[in-house]
């Protein structure tokens, strides 16, 4: 009987560089779509200066995005497009770092809302405002996933 190795490596899916481009889409949108959408319940349920928080997370979204984001989702569509691979993990449109980051954002986050730490009616101002350049940011992986030209 021969002993042969299995390679974990290939029974995770693996796409095109194009495809990543679109997953990476995906969960931009759903991830700052669904942090727009609770940020705005929570607002809505705390409606005490309702347009002053609206007006606030706009404005420091779009400072986010601008500032922050423009140069985060660059680093990354670049990194994508020049993945030398033919097809990679569909999971590949973050590094390791990357991971770490959103895991780190996401535990703060809920610990945040758990241990009352800031009180929920800020906290969904907070949600509003990393949402805005979240979702914002995903229409370049879409973008870029459109024109996509490796030459």
């Amino acid at each position: 009987m021969q002993n042969k190795k299995i390679n974990i490596h290939s029974f995770i899916p693996h796409i095109s560089n194009r495809a990543l481009l679109f997953v990476a889409f995906l969960v931009w949108t759903f991830a700052g779509g669904m942090l727009i959408y609770r940020g705005i319940i929570g607002i809505v349920e705390f409606p005490a200066f309702i347009v002053i928080k609206l007006i606030v997370a706009l404005l420091l979204g779009t400072a986010f995005y601008w500032f922050m984001f423009t140069k985060i989702s660059n680093k990354y569509v670049t990194r994508i497009i020049n993945m030398q691979e033919e097809k990679v993990p569909f999971y590949a449109f973050f590094n390791l770092r990357g991971y770490i980051m959103m895991t780190l954002m996401i535990g703060l986050g809920i610990t945040m809302r758990k241990t009352g730490l800031v009180p929920f009616e800020y906290l969904t101002v907070f949600y509003v405002t990393m949402g805005i350049p979240l979702l914002v940011s995903s229409f370049k992986f879409l973008y870029k996933g459109i024109v996509f030209n490796k030459n």
